[in-house]
C-alpha cells in the first residue's frame, strides 16, 4: 500500500511540472515558497471556516448545551468529529480536485487548515478512511489516505496505514438519504485486533457522519480505546438535522 507521507515529494515535483507556478483554484501565480500546497494564500482565505461554538460531540456550530439532532443517532463508539471549513465555493473545488481530478498534491493546503482541530491531540494515530478496490483502482489512490499522510507532516502524528480496511463494496454515498447512508456502510469497515489507544479517523468531508460512524465501530470492536475523527470539509446541515 502507497505511504503517502514519503511520496509527497515526488507528487509535489511532478506537480510543479505540469502546473508551474499557478494556484490549482485561481490559476493566480505564486511565489515558489508557497508552491507546495498548490492552493494560494487568497484562496485558502476564502475557506471559511467552522465556528465555535460547537456540538461537544460531533461539531456542529452554535449547538452548546441543547440536544443536538445531527449526532444524536451515532452509536457511542464515535467521539468528537471536527473539521476545518464548510464545503462550499473554492474549498468545494479543492476538495473535487483531489478527490477526482488527480491532484494529490492540495491535500497538504487542506492539511494545513486542519493541523488545530481538537482532535489531533500527541500520540493519536491517524486512520483514512479507505476506500472500495473498485474506487482505489479507479481513482489511483485514496484520498483520505494522502490527506492522513499530509496531516502527519503537519502534526508529527503517525498514519495507521493499514488499521482499517473495507469488509465490502459500498454503492456510492452521494444521493442517500441520511438513513439510507447509516444503512449502506452498516458493517463495511473492518480492523485487526488493536491496542487500546487513541485513534482519530481522517476524511475529506462530514455530510451525515454516518461513514465515520461505521468505521468508529469497527475500531472499538478490535480494542481502540477512542476514536475521534477529523475532516477537511463540512457539508452544511441536513434540512431534517436544520429545525
Amino acid at each position: 500500500m502507497p505511504r503517502w507521507a514519503d511520496a509527497m515529494p515526488v507528487v509535489r515535483a511532478l506537480e510543479r511540472f505540469l502546473l508551474p507556478g499557478e494556484c490549482l483554484l485561481c490559476r493566480s501565480a505564486m511565489p515558489a515558497r508557497e508552491w507546495d500546497g498548490l492552493v494560494c494564500p487568497l484562496c485558502r482565505a476564502r475557506w471559511r471556516p467552522v465556528p465555535p461554538p460547537w456540538c461537544g460531540r460531533c461539531g456542529q456550530p452554535g449547538l452548546v448545551d441543547v440536544a443536538c439532532r445531527f449526532c444524536i443517532g451515532w452509536p457511542g463508539a464515535l467521539g468528537r468529529v471536527r473539521s476545518a471549513v464548510w464545503l462550499e465555493g473554492s474549498a468545494r473545488e479543492a476538495v473535487h480536485h483531489l478527490k477526482y481530478n488527480g491532484w494529490p498534491g492540495v491535500a497538504v493546503a487542506m492539511a494545513m487548515s486542519m493541523r488545530g482541530l481538537e482532535p489531533l491531540t500527541r500520540g493519536a494515530v491517524l486512520v483514512p478512511v479507505p476506500l472500495s478496490r473498485r474506487r482505489l483502482r479507479k481513482r489511483g489512490y485514496n484520498q483520505a489516505a494522502v490527506l492522513a499522510g499530509s496531516l502527519a507532516m503537519a502534526t508529527g502524528l503517525t498514519v495507521g496505514h493499514d488499521v482499517l480496511q473495507r469488509a465490502r463494496e459500498t454503492p456510492t454515498q452521494t444521493a442517500l438519504t441520511p438513513e439510507a447512508r447509516a444503512a449502506n456502510v452498516a458493517g463495511a469497515f473492518m480492523a485487526p485486533a488493536l491496542a487500546e489507544g487513541t485513534f482519530v479517523l481522517v476524511d475529506d468531508v462530514c455530510t451525515t457522519g454516518a461513514t465515520l460512524a461505521a468505521a468508529a465501530e469497527a475500531l472499538m470492536g478490535a480494542g481502540a480505546g477512542r476514536v475521534d475523527a477529523v475532516t477537511f470539509a463540512r457539508a452544511p446541515l441536513p434540512v431534517e438535522f436544520s429545525a
